[in-house]
C-alpha cells in the first residue's frame, strides 16, 4: 500500500505563519487567477511576501527541509562532476552525496517533469531541499561560477591567438563575460571577478620564461589562479589592462601607474594598476579597492571587528579619544593601517565635530566624513591638501600617509594647535617611526609634544575552524622559533590541514596584532635625549606595551594561528632565544 501525504494549501500555510492575513490571501488568490500566475508569484510581485517566506512555506507544504545557503561554499568535487550548463538550466545546486543519492537545493519542488529529467541526466536519485531563489542565484553566480568561467577562458588561450581589442564595458558580470567575443577581454574580466569572489587584495600577472602566471594575494599570501598561460598572450593581457586603465599601450620601457573602475552587481569597485617592465616583458599588479565591502554591514567598520586583543583594544580606545595630538599607525603595505584608522574614526565620529581626510586614494567611503583624494597631476599633494583642510575648520584630520618632511611638519603643527590628527607612516616598529620623523629634520621637542600614541600593526592569518587539528612540534623546532618549552605556557598547537571551506589553504581570515606605544613623560624625555633603543623598549614594557612578537606568540598559545604563520609575520628576537 502506498500512503499519500495530504498537503496543506499554500495560502493556509502562509496565514498560519503570520506572513499574510485572510484578507490579503483573498486578494492574492484573485490576482493570481486574473494574471494566470501562481499564488507565490503573485505574493512576491505584490510585496506581501519574500522569496524566503515562499521557500519556507513550500518546504512545509511538500515536507522538505529548508536551507538558507548563507555563507554556503559549493563542493568543488561535486561541481566538477556536473556539466556547468545544467546548473542555471534547472536552477539547482548540489549540496552533498550519501547512500540515499545526491542532495540538491531547488527553488520549485512542483517542477516535477524538469526534476525527473535532471535525475535522468545525472543518473542518480535526487533528494530535495528548498531554498530562496535569490540565495540560490547568488551562489550560482558566485565563487564557483567565476572560477569555472576562468578555467574555460584559460583553455581558449591554449588553442587560439586572438588579436586584442580595445572595446570595454563598465559592467562586470558572468553574463557579460560569457557574451564577450574576445577571449582576451573575457580572461581579464573573469580574473577580476574571480579575484573578488576569492577575497583577493591584489592580482598579479607575472611573465616568465615558461609563460604567464596569474596569481591572487589572499590574506597576505600569493596563490596560483589558473594554469600557466602561453607566453604569446602576455602582451595582449597587459595591453588590455592598459586600455582599461587609460595607459599608453605603446610604451613598454618604463613603469606606468593607473586605475579603473567597474560595476559588479550593485557595487562600484576601484582597481589600482601598476605596470612594470621585466626581462620577459611587462608585469602587472592590480590592487582591488572594494570600498563598499568594509562598510556594507551595520557593525563592519569597528575596532571590535579587527580581532585585536581586549587589553590592547582598551588602551587603543583611550588613545583615539584624546582631545588633540597625533595618533600614528605604522606597518608594511597591506597590514591594514588604513582600515584601523577608519575603524577608529567611525568610533569617535560625532555630528558635533567635523572630520576631514586626505588620502591616496580614498579606499573606503564613510558617511559623514569629508574625504579628499590626492591628485598630484593637478597639484593636489598631501601637503597642499592638508593646508587647505586647516582652513576648513576641522576637529579631527586623517592624513593617509606622511611621505615627506613638509607633510610631516604641517601634520605636527595641526596636532599642536588643537586638532586630533590620525596618520600612517611606513616603518617596521614603533621605535623606527620615531627615527623616521627625526631623520626628516623634524624638531624632536615639537614631535614628542604632539605625539599621543604609535601603533605598529600586522595581520595574522587564523586557522580554518573547519579543518583545525592538533599538531606536535619537536623541541628543536620550538627552540629555533625562540620558544622556551620550560617557560612557555602549557598549550596545544594547531594547524589547518586544508578543506573546501578554506580552498585547501588551512587558514581562513586574518586578525590584527598591535604593538601599542602610549607616550608618557618618561618616554618623551628618552626620545628627546636620544636614549638607546634597549632602554626605551624596557620603559615601554613597564608602561604596558606588548611587542609584536609576544602578541603573535599569545595567539599561537591560544590555538588561533600556527607557528609557521607567526614566524612569517614577526621577527625572532635574539633575547627570546636566551
Amino acid at each position: 500500500m502506498v500512503l499519500t501525504l495530504r498537503r496543506e494549501p499554500l495560502g493556509r500555510i502562509l496565514c498560519d505563519q503570520g506572513i499574510i492575513n485572510a484578507e490579503q490571501l483573498e486578494h492574492l488568490l484573485s490576482r493570481a487567477k486574473a494574471e494566470g500566475v501562481r499564488l507565490g508569484e503573485a505574493g512576491i510581485e505584490a510585496g506581501c511576501l519574500t522569496d524566503r517566506d515562499l521557500a519556507r512555506a513550500l518546504a512545509r507544504q511538500f515536507y522538505f527541509d529548508y536551507v538558507d545557503l548563507e555563507n554556503f561554499v559549493p563542493d568543488s568535487e561535486l561541481l566538477a562532476e556536473i556539466s556547468p550548463e545544467l546548473l542555471p538550466r534547472f536552477l539547482f545546486m548540489p549540496l552533498h552525496r550519501d547512500v540515499h543519492g545526491l542532495h540538491i537545493a531547488v527553488v520549485d519542488p512542483t517542477a516535477v517533469a524538469e526534476l525527473d529529467l535532471l535525475e535522468s541526466l545525472l543518473g542518480v536519485p535526487l533528494n530535495l531541499v528548498i531554498v530562496p531563489e535569490s540565495r540560490l542565484r547568488k551562489v550560482l553566480e558566485g565563487d564557483e561560477g567565476s572560477k569555472r568561467r576562468l578555467r574555460e577562458v584559460s583553455e581558449d588561450f591554449k588553442l587560439h591567438l586572438i588579436k586584442e581589442t580595445e572595446r570595454g564595458e563598465e559592467v562586470l558580470s558572468l553574463d557579460k563575460i560569457g557574451d564577450d567575443a574576445s577571449p582576451i577581454i573575457r580572461l581579464v574580466d573573469s580574473t577580476l571577478l574571480d579575484g573578488l569572489n576569492r577575497r583577493a587584495s591584489d592580482i598579479h600577472v607575472e611573465s616568465s620564461q615558461d609563460g604567464v602566471n596569474i596569481k591572487y594575494r589572499v590574506d597576505g599570501v600569493l596563490y596560483q589562479a589558473t594554469d600557466l598561460l602561453d607566453s604569446q598572450f602576455q602582451d595582449q593581457i597587459i595591453s588590455r589592462i592598459k586600455v582599461m586603465s587609460e595607459l599608453d599601450i605603446a610604451e613598454r620601457r618604463i613603469p606606468q601607474d593607473g586605475r579603473f573602475k567597474v560595476r559588479c552587481g550593485q557595487k562600484s569597485i576601484d582597481f589600482r594598476v601598476s605596470i612594470m617592465p621585466s626581462i620577459y616583458g611587462e608585469d602587472a599588479v592590480i590592487r582591488i579597492l572594494d570600498k563598499q565591502t568594509i562598510t556594507s554591514g551595520p557593525h563592519q567598520l569597528s575596532l571590535d571587528s579587527l580581532g585585536i586583543d581586549s587589553d590592547e583594544l582598551l588602551r587603543l580606545r583611550r588613545a583615539i579619544r584624546e582631545p588633540y595630538g597625533m595618533f600614528l599607525v605604522t606597518g608594511p603595505t597591506g597590514s591594514g593601517k588604513t582600515t584601523t584608522l577608519y575603524a577608529a574614526l567611525s568610533e569617535i565620529d560625532s555630528s558635533q565635530e567635523k572630520i576631514i581626510t586626505i588620502e591616496d586614494p580614498v579606499e573606503y567611503r564613510v558617511p559623514g566624513v569629508v574625504q579628499i583624494p590626492v591628485n598630484e597631476k593637478k597639484g593636489l599633494t598631501f601637503a597642499r591638501g592638508l593646508r587647505s583642510i586647516l582652513r576648513h575648520d576641522p576637529d579631527k584630520i586623517m592624513v593617509g600617509e606622511i611621505r615627506d618632511p613638509e607633510t610631516a611638519q604641517i601634520a605636527i603643527q595641526s596636532a599642536l594647535t588643537g586638532h586630533l590628527v590620525f596618520t600612517t607612516v611606513h616603518a617596521n616598529n614603533v621605535f623606527d617611526v620615531l627615527g623616521r620623523f627625526l631623520h626628516m629634520g623634524i624638531d624632536p621637542h615639537n614631535f614628542v609634544s604632539c605625539l599621543n600614541c604609535v601603533a605598529a600593526q600586522r595581520l595574522l592569518r587564523t586557522i580554518c575552524p573547519f579543518c583545525k587539528e592538533p599538531v606536535q612540534y619537536d623541541a628543536v623546532t620550538l627552540a629555533a622559533s625562540g620558544i622556551d618549552t620550560a617557560k612557555a605556557p602549557c598549550a596545544t598547537f594547531y594547524r589547518g590541514v586544508g578543506c573546501k571551506e578554506c580552498n585547501g589553504i588551512g587558514y581562513r581570515g586574518r586578525n590584527a596584532i598591535l604593538e601599542l606605544l602610549v607616550l608618557n613623560d618618561t618616554l618623551r624625555d628618552m626620545i628627546v635625549s636620544r636614549a638607546v633603543i634597549k632602554d626605551m623598549k624596557q620603559a615601554a614594557r613597564d608602561c604596558g606595551t606588548v611587542f609584536l612578537r609576544q602578541a603573535a606568540l599569545n595567539r599561537l598559545f591560544r590555538g588561533e594561528t600556527t607557528l609557521e604563520e607567526i614566524n612569517r609575520i614577526t621577527f625572532i628576537e635574539q633575547d627570546e632565544k636566551s
